[in-house]
C-alpha cells in the first residue's frame, strides 16, 4: 500500500492573525516584555502576551480558554516557535500575569509606545487623555480590606457602563493620531476623572520628553473633566485643548456674548467628515474668560447638528413653560363690578410670566339687561360687568435667543490663535474632536467579542489583563493606521463593505477580507498555500505593507514604506 503523502501533514485554517502577529514581530512586542520582565519560567512573559493579545484579536475564544485555542492554531507562526498548546495552561498563564503585574504593566505600555512611536513613525504632537469604567461580577472582597489588595481597587464607584449595582475598575489611556495608546492605567474603581487628569498633568512633560518633544512641544486633549480649579494651576505651563463645562457661569456668558455680537466665522465641515452625508457645519467666535483669576482663549463653537439634538430639549422647556403659566392663570378671577378693579387685575395679570411665555391681559366692558319686566317708561335697567380676557404669548426673544445658543459649546485653550505654534479656531476644533478616536478604543476595549467576561480573581491580575487588552488595541490601530497612510499616499482605494471602494478601511473590515485562508505545513519542507489568494486580499495585503508570505513565515514582518501621519 502506498504511503500517505500527507500523513505528517498539519493543516490550519487562517484568518487575520498571520497579519496580526507580523505586526506584533514588527513593534517586537515578545522581546520587549522580556526585556522589561525577566524570567527563568516555561512561558516566558512576552509569550504569554503575545499569545494572549493574538487570541484577543481572534474575536473568538474566551481568554480562560487559551490552550484549547491555541491547540487549534499555527503555533510556529504566530508566536515564532511550534510550542506544546498545554504551556497555556491556567496555571503558567496566572504566573506570567502576577510577573507582568510586578514589573509594572504601565511601563511595559509606555515601552511599547516609544517602540510603536519609533517604528510607525507617530505623530505625538498631539495627545489625548480620557478614562473609562469596566464592570465586573464578582464581589473582590480583597479590595476593602485594610490594606487592600496590591493592584486597582475593585469598587463601586461612577459607572460610565451605567451598571452602578457592580463594581469595576478604571482604565486610562493616552492615544495620539486619534487613537493609537502610547501610555495607559488601570485605576480604582471609584478613581475621579478630575483626579487622573491632575496625576496625568502631573507627570505627562517628563513622558514626552521621552518621546523628545520638550515642554510646549506638544498639546494635550482631554474632555472638561480636566478644568478645575487643581489642574488649572498645571496647564499654564502645557498647551492644552478641552472643553468648558456649561456649569461654569463663564460659559453661558461666552456664548450670550456671541449670539449677541453675531459675529461669527464659518468654519463648514471637518476634512474627516466631508464624505459623511449631512455633516455638522460649524462656525466660531472668539472670546476669552477668566477662571481662577487668569485669563484663557475661548471658542465659542456652533455646530447645526448639535442645534437640531437640542431642539427636541427647547421644544420640552416650552411646554414646561406653558404649563407652568396655564396653572398660574386657573384661579384668576374673570368678572369684576368695578371698572377699577378690572383694570388692577388686568395689569397684575401682564406682569405674570414664566421663562419662555408672558400674559396680554385686559378687560372688556359687558352691559346686560337686568332681569324681570322692563319699564313702560324710560330706559331699561342695565348692569355692566367688566370681563378679563388674556391671551398667553411666547416670549420670541427668549426663544429666539435659546435657539441660537442651542448647539453652542465652548472650547477652553491657552493655543494662541496666531503667530508660533498657533491654532486657528478650526485647527482647534479639529484638535478637540481627536478626542473622539480615544473614545472609540473604550468601545474596542469592552466590546463582548474581544473581552468577553472577567474571571480573574485578584486585582494584580486584572491590572495585567488591562495591560494585554490595551496592546490589542495598539496593534489593531497601528494596522488600521497602516492602511489609511497608504492609500493617502497615492494607494488605491481598497474594495470595501459589498466591495464598495472605501478610502477608510478599518482592521474590523480587514480582518472579515482573510477569512478561510488554508495552509499546509508538512512535516518536511515548508507551508503551502492551498490556494491563491484572492485579488482583493491582496489589495489588503500590500495596503498593509505585507505579501502572501505573512500566512507561511514565521519571521515576516510588514514594510513600512509610507511614513508621515495620514490624513484626516
Amino acid at each position: 500500500m502506498a504511503a500517505d503523502p500527507f500523513a505528517d501533514t498539519r493543516f490550519f485554517t487562517h484568518a487575520s492573525l498571520p497579519v496580526a502577529a507580523a505586526y506584533c514581530r514588527t513593534l517586537d512586542v515578545m522581546g520587549v516584555v522580556n526585556r522589561i520582565t525577566p524570567s527563568s519560567m516555561r512561558l516566558s512573559p512576552g509569550l504569554a502576551v503575545q499569545a494572549m493579545v493574538l487570541d484577543v484579536l481572534s474575536g473568538r475564544s474566551p481568554l480562560y480558554r487559551e490552550e484549547e485555542f491555541w491547540e487549534r492554531q499555527d503555533r510556529l507562526l504566530l508566536l515564532g516557535k511550534d510550542v506544546d498548546s498545554h504551556i497555556f495552561n491556567d496555571t503558567n498563564l496566572g504566573r506570567a500575569l502576577d510577573a507582568l503585574f510586578e514589573a509594572g504593566p504601565t511601563r511595559i505600555i509606555t515601552e511599547l509606545g516609544l517602540e510603536a512611536a519609533k517604528k510607525f513613525d507617530l505623530d505625538v504632537s498631539v495627545v489625548s487623555y480620557d478614562t473609562t469604567s469596566t464592570t465586573v461580577w464578582g464581589e473582590y472582597r480583597c479590595s476593602e480590606d485594610d490594606p487592600p489588595a496590591e493592584g486597582p481597587r475593585i469598587v463601586r464607584g461612577h459607572s460610565k457602563d451605567g451598571r452602578p449595582d457592580l463594581k469595576q475598575f478604571m482604565t486610562e489611556l493616552l492615544c495620539v493620531e486619534r487613537g493609537v495608546p502610547i501610555c495607559s492605567s488601570t485605576l480604582d474603581g471609584n478613581s475621579s476623572d478630575k483626579i487622573s487628569n491632575n496625576r496625568m498633568l502631573s507627570r505627562i512633560s517628563s513622558l514626552m520628553a521621552r518621546h523628545g518633544l520638550g515642554a510646549g512641544a506638544f498639546t494635550y486633549v482631554a474632555d472638561s473633566s480636566v478644568v478645575t480649579s487643581g489642574n488649572l494651576s498645571l496647564l499654564p505651563g502645557i498647551p492644552f485643548v478641552s472643553r468648558l463645562p456649561r456649569n461654569f457661569s463663564a460659559c453661558g456668558q461666552a456664548v450670550d456674548r456671541a449670539v449677541a455680537s453675531g459675529r461669527w466665522t464659518h468654519i463648514g465641515r471637518l476634512a474627516e467628515l466631508e464624505s459623511t452625508r449631512n455633516a455638522a457645519e460649524y462656525k466660531s467666535h472668539e472670546t476669552t474668560v477668566e477662571l481662577e483669576g487668569t485669563t484663557w482663549r475661548a471658542v465659542v463653537v456652533h455646530s447645526n447638528a448639535q442645534d437640531k439634538r437640542r431642539q427636541k430639549s427647547i421644544d420640552y422647556e416650552l411646554g414646561v413653560s406653558l404649563k407652568k403659566m396655564s396653572d398660574m392663570t386657573k384661579g384668576v378671577q374673570k368678572r369684576y363690578f368695578c371698572e377699577k378693579d378690572a383694570g388692577a387685575a388686568a395689569l397684575a395679570m401682564s406682569q405674570m410670566e414664566t421663562p419662555l411665555h408672558t400674559v396680554k391681559a385686559s378687560y372688556r366692558e359687558t352691559v346686560v339687561n337686568r332681569r324681570g319686566r322692563p319699564p313702560k317708561e324710560g330706559p331699561r335697567p342695565t348692569n355692566t360687568y367688566y370681563d378679563l380676557v388674556w391671551e398667553i404669548l411666547i416670549r420670541e426673544d427668549r426663544l429666539q435667543l435659546l435657539r441660537e445658543q442651542a448647539g453652542c459649546f465652548v472650547l477652553l485653550s491657552n493655543v494662541p490663535a496666531s503667530g508660533e505654534n498657533s491654532l486657528d479656531a478650526k485647527a482647534l476644533l479639529r484638535t478637540y474632536k481627536g478626542q473622539y478616536g480615544v473614545e472609540s478604543d473604550f468601545v474596542f476595549l469592552k466590546d463582548p467579542l474581544v473581552v468577553n467576561d472577567l474571571f480573574l480573581k485578584t486585582p494584580s491580575r486584572i491590572d495585567a489583563l488591562g495591560m494585554i487588552l490595551v496592546i490589542a488595541l495598539l496593534i489593531w490601530r497601528l494596522m488600521e493606521r497602516q492602511m489609511r497612510m497608504y492609500l493617502a499616499h497615492g494607494g488605491k482605494k481598497l474594495p470595501g463593505w459589498d466591495n464598495k471602494p472605501t478610502d477608510r478601511p478599518t482592521s474590523f473590515m480587514m480582518s472579515t477580507v482573510f477569512y478561510g485562508i488554508q495552509v499546509a505545513r508538512p512535516k518536511r519542507g515548508g507551508p503551502i498555500l492551498l490556494s491563491p489568494l484572492s485579488g482583493r486580499q491582496m489589495q489588503f495585503l500590500d495596503a498593509l505593507g505585507l505579501n502572501e508570505r505573512v500566512f507561511l513565515d514565521k519571521d515576516i514582518k510588514c514594510m513600512l514604506q509610507c511614513r508621515g501621519k495620514p490624513d484626516d
